[in-house]
């Protein structure tokens, strides 16, 4: 015997991406330029470190320039080191500088392609998106401004000037949710346990020779019957005791289960199709609509020889129509109809004098022609192709109340000629 698997679902988890775009500026004041011009190519002065998105970074500005020009040509020179942070962090930066005088930008350096303006100043504007290097790398401009320019700009605004480092920094990270696993429901399982403890059981119920202990407002909140019986103008509304007659016990303890759980014990004693027939009347008795589905589904899926019939009848009392187009679509193959007619259970049902299907005749002890047995005409002629075509049948054996419909029957004869 194979051993038993249980299946479990792993809590879904779940993770966040997260984009974070700072910018920071820094300005670095110059005062006293004039004092400054001179100093030496490749001599600088240093801005204080700042942090901006977890970066670190210094300004170096050079006076003379960082280096000699192939032109000749004096500039002054700007510089930005990268001190410390996350190395390959996406960044934008530009520099600016402003005049003490109107704080406007006076020149405006992007890295990139060159552009000037209509008082012919040289414009750098063009974005610089790079990623972090290695601490303690710079990159800058070797060409800021003209040395010349620089002393014009000085002269006229106090001989200061402010260089503005702006720097955006783009921050990603990923974050998982936290997930707490939660239990399924239990409440049926609690439900269980209370009927199998019997605690707090405020009323006795008799069925056939046994007793059972249950509790009357589970009862009637599950059953508009019980309700009646349990809380209505019924005598036994006044009873500590009450008698259910014409069920066997088994049955009854079934359907207590599942008013108490909703779910159906898998637990069967004799013959299970039996049982669930029992139950089915039981469960349409109080009402419980949900259980007689489920007992429908499982008599469609359990459907056989022997059992057809009797479930037919079934079906018809019950008025269980997808059950009862159930066993009529299996009865009406051609090697089925024969074996279910010598069932015990196809002769209960043709002494039944139910309406869709009655004994007109004697019942022969194995398929004859011809039989007199009244099935939907669309079926018939096309499964027994021997009786000929559907006007040459004689009236008593059509009977349109009877089996499926006509299209599924026309499915149904064709799958017959096939086989």
């Amino acid at each position: 015997m194979a051993a038993s698997v249980n299946n479990h679902v792993l809590p879904e988890t779940t993770s966040t991406c997260l984009s974070q775009k700072i910018t920071g500026a820094h300005n670095f004041v110059i005062t006293n330029f004039s004092q400054l011009d001179g100093m030496g190519i490749g001599k600088y002065v240093s801005s204080g470190n700042f942090t901006i998105g977890g970066c670190s970074w210094k300004l170096n500005f050079y006076p003379d320039g960082e280096g000699e020009t192939k032109d000749k040509v004096a500039y002054t020179s700007v510089f930005y080191r990268f001190l410390e942070g996350p190395v390959g962090t996406r960044i934008t930066s530009s520099i600016s500088l402003f005049t003490k005088e109107d704080d406007q930008p006076v020149s405006k350096h992007k890295k990139g392609k060159k552009k000037r303006n209509g008082k012919g100043n040289k414009v750098f504007e063009a974005k610089c998106d790079m990623r972090t290097p290695e601490p303690d790398t710079r990159w800058g401009w070797h060409r800021f401004i003209k040395k010349s320019r620089m002393r014009e700009l000085a002269a006229a605004s106090n001989d200061c000037f402010t260089i503005r480092f702006v720097v955006t920094v783009f921050k990603v990270r990923t974050d998982d949710v936290a997930t707490i696993e939660v239990p399924p429901p239990s409440l049926h399982l609690d439900f269980a346990r209370m009927l199998e403890d019997e605690e707090g059981a405020d009323v006795t119920i008799k069925v056939g020779d046994e007793f059972f202990l249950a509790h009357k407002y589970v009862l009637a909140t599950r059953s508009k019957v019980f309700r009646a019986q349990l809380f209505g103008v019924m005598k036994e509304s006044f009873a500590e005791c009450i008698e259910i007659d014409g069920m066997e016990p088994s049955v009854f303890e079934r359907l207590l289960y599942f008013i108490y759980t909703d779910s159906l014990s898998e637990k069967y004693q004799g013959n299970k199709i039996v049982a669930i027939q029992h139950l089915l009347v039981a469960a349409d008795r109080y009402g419980l609509n949900r259980l007689r589905l489920i007992c429908e589904e499982k008599l469609c899926s359990w459907i056989d020889v022997q059992s057809v019939a009797t479930t037919l009848v079934l079906a018809e009392q019950h008025q269980c129509g997808q059950l009862k187009d159930a066993c009529l679509d299996f009865m009406a193959w051609r090697d089925v109809l024969g074996p279910v007619m010598k069932t015990e259970g196809f002769k209960h049902l043709t002494e039944s004098g139910l309406p869709p299907l009655r004994r007109l005749g004697p019942l022969p002890h194995k398929l004859e022609l011809p039989c007199r047995l009244e099935l939907h005409p669309a079926v018939l002629p096309q499964a027994y192709p021997e009786l000929g075509p559907p006007p040459l049948l004689p009236a008593a054996l059509c009977c349109p109340a009877i089996g499926p419909s006509r299209a599924r029957a026309a499915t149904t004869a064709a799958a017959c000629r096939a086989g």
